[in-house]
């Protein structure tokens, strides 16, 4: 047995995981990252129906790519301005 865990601590990261630390993080914020997922797959359904990139949503929207990639992962706690403009950009009901 004690072979067995020596082998396992080389595999052993320097650093120790993060995941209980994200799971709470969910946990915490679970309410608002359910919202923003649902937001998410408005934003993904508008982007498929219209074959539009994240590059064209981001100029309709007048951020980053890399913001709306944030947004589309449902992740991001987006502020009552942008969850404005999405509405209106994309001609999508984000509350509803």
């Amino acid at each position: 047995m004690g072979e067995a865990i020596e082998r396992l601590k080389k595999y052993q990261p320097p650093t120790p995981s993060k995941w209980r630390e994200e799971a709470e993080w969910r946990r915490a914020n679970r309410v608002w990252l359910r919202h923003s997922q649902a937001i998410a797959m408005r934003i993904l359904d508008k982007m498929d129906e219209m074959k539009w990139t994240q590059t064209q949503v981001a100029e309709k929207l007048g951020c980053s790519q890399q913001y709306v990639s944030r947004i589309v992962k449902g992740n991001e706690n987006l502020t009552l301005e942008m969850l404005s403009k999405i509405e209106d950009s994309l001609g999508i009901v984000v509350f509803g």
